[in-house]
C-alpha cells in the first residue's frame, strides 16, 4: 500500500467513495479517533467564506512566519500539483510525506468510506500534528459545519465573507450560506466576519456560543488614503487585550485588502509580536497564484499581459471588475473563459461585459464543465464578440494570434481556467 506513488494514491482515492462531495463529520472523526490525531498545532485558525480564503490564510501565515513561527497551511484546491494544498513551515508537503500520510488514513478507516477531501485533510492533519508547528491555518473546502476542517477545533475562526455559491449544498439564500459557515465557530472562542453586512444567523450563532465576535466596521476597519498619488492605506483595529491598534501608510496590494485587513485582525488577536515594519512587509511579500495574478508575456514578438484569477461567482467577478478598472490597459482587454454548470453565468459576465474587446470562451477539462455553447450564446444574447474554442489552451493560443502591442489577456472563471493556463505558460 505504501509502495504507491503519489499519482496511483491519487487516482485510487479519486474512486474511493460514491460521491465527490458527501458533508458531514461521523464518518472522517471516527477515523481521525482511530489514528489518534490530537491538535495540528500549538494555535489553529479556520479560515472560511464564499471569496477570498485562500489569500486571507497566505497573509496570516506570511505574517507570522515574519516572527520565526513554524506554521503549515492546508487549502484547496490545487492548480498543478497535489502537493501544493500541504504546506509545512513555507514549503510543500513531497510525494514521500503525502503517500506515507495516505497510507495511515487507509489502514485507520478500515470499513469507512471517505471522500477524496476527507482523506486529504486527515492527512494534512496528520503531517501538521508531527512537524511541530506553531501555528495551523486551515482553510474549509465547503460550507464550514459539515465540512472536514471543522474536525478541528479552532482558537480563531474567520468567515471573509457571505455570498451565493455552491447552492445545492449552502442552500440558495445568504441565511443559509450564514448559517454553514458560522458552524466553524466555537464556544467562547473569537470569531472575525470579514462582510460588511452579515446576515442574523452568523450573528446568532456567535452570541448563543458567547463568541467574540469581530466585525469589520465596527471592531476593525480599513481606508484607502483620499490622495490617489499616496498609493496607501491604513488599517485600525484591536488587540487581545480589547487596546487599539493603527497602522499607517500600509503599501497598497495585488491581493484584497479587505482580506489582509481581516488577516491583520486575526493575527492581532494571536497575541503575536507586533512590528509595524515587519507586518507591512510581510503583507506586500504575500502572493497566491491565480489571484489576479499578472503575467507580463510575448505574443508574436509583441510584449503583452496576461491576468489570471480563480474568480467563479458573481461577488468575485464584481471584485475582478473593480480591479481591472482601477489598473488601466494601454491597449484593448480580451477575455478568456470557461466556468462550471454549477455557477451564476449571468452574475459572473455581467460586472464584465463592458470591460473586454472579445471573449473566448472554452470547456473546462472536467465533466462538470459548462458548455462553451451555453457561454457563447449567454454573451451574444449581450451583444458581446465571442469565439469558441476546444480548450482553455487553444483558446490563449488564438487570442495570441491577434494581440498587439499593450493589450492583455484576462482569464478566469475557474481553478480549473488559471490550472490550465499555467500549464500552457510552462
Amino acid at each position: 500500500m505504501s509502495e504507491r506513488s503519489l499519482a496511483e494514491w491519487l487516482s485510487y482515492l479519486e474512486g474511493l467513495h460514491p460521491n465527490a462531495i458527501d458533508l458531514g463529520l461521523e464518518r472522517v472523526r471516527e477515523v481521525a479517533q482511530r489514528m489518534g490525531l490530537a491538535r495540528p498545532a500549538r494555535q489553529v485558525v479556520t479560515v472560511t467564506g464564499t471569496n477570498g480564503k485562500g489569500s486571507t490564510c497566505a497573509f496570516i501565515a506570511t505574517m507570522a512566519r515574519t516572527q520565526g513561527l513554524r506554521v503549515g497551511v492546508y487549502s484547496s484546491p490545487h492548480l498543478l500539483r497535489y502537493n501544493e494544498r500541504v504546506l509545512l513551515d513555507g514549503r510543500e508537503a513531497d510525494d514521500s510525506e503525502l503517500c506515507a500520510a495516505f497510507a495511515v488514513v487507509e489502514q485507520a478507516r478500515g470499513e469507512i468510506s471517505l471522500t477524496y477531501f476527507e482523506v486529504g485533510t486527515l492527512a494534512a492533519l496528520w503531517l501538521f500534528e508531527r512537524s511541530q508547528l506553531d501555528l495551523a491555518v486551515l482553510e474549509v473546502g465547503l460550507g464550514g459545519r459539515l465540512d472536514a476542517v471543522n474536525l478541528v477545533d479552532s482558537d480563531l475562526a474567520l468567515v471573509t465573507n457571505v455570498g451565493l455559491d455552491h447552492a445545492d449544498w449552502l442552500g440558495d439564500s445568504r441565511e443559509s450560506v450564514a448559517y454553514e459557515k458560522a458552524g466553524i465557530f466555537r464556544p467562547g472562542k473569537p470569531a472575525l466576519c470579514g462582510d460588511t453586512d452579515p446576515p442574523q444567523p452568523l450573528l446568532e450563532q456567535a452570541r448563543q456560543l458567547a463568541s467574540p465576535l469581530f466585525l469589520r466596521g465596527r471592531d476593525y476597519s480599513l481606508s484607502i488614503s483620499p490622495n490617489a498619488a499616496a498609493n496607501h492605506w491604513q488599517w485600525r483595529g484591536v488587540d487581545n487585550q480589547g487596546q487599539p491598534l493603527l497602522l499607517e501608510a500600509l503599501p497598497m496590494l495585488n491581493l484584497p485588502l479587505e482580506n489582509a485587513a481581516l488577516a491583520l485582525q486575526a493575527y492581532a488577536l494571536l497575541g503575536l509580536p507586533w512590528e509595524a515594519a515587519a507586518l507591512a512587509a510581510a503583507l506586500a511579500d504575500t502572493r497566491v497564484v491565480g489571484r489576479f495574478d499578472r503575467r507580463e508575456i510575448t505574443a508574436g514578438g509583441r510584449p503583452v499581459s496576461l491576468v489570471m484569477d480563480v474568480g467563479h461567482n458573481p461577488h468575485a467577478a464584481a471584485y475582478l471588475a473593480a480591479r481591472l478598472a482601477q489598473c488601466p490597459c494601454s491597449g484593448r482587454r480580451h477575455a478568456v473563459f470557461g466556468l462550471l454548470a454549477d455557477k451564476d453565468l449571468e452574475g459572473v459576465i455581467g460586472p464584465l461585459l463592458p470591460l473586454f474587446a472579445s471573449w473566448s470562451v472554452a470547456p473546462l477539462p472536467t465533466p462538470r464543465s459548462r458548455p462553451a455553447e451555453q457561454l457563447r450564446e449567454a454573451l451574444l444574447v449581450h451583444g458581446a464578440p465571442v469565439s469558441v474554442h476546444g480548450s482553455i489552451a487553444e483558446a490563449l493560443d488564438a487570442v495570441c494570434d491577434g494581440l498587439q502591442a499593450g493589450d492583455e489577456i484576462v482569464l478566469f472563471g475557474s481553478f480549473y481556467c488559471v490550472s490550465e493556463a499555467l500549464e500552457w505558460l510552462n
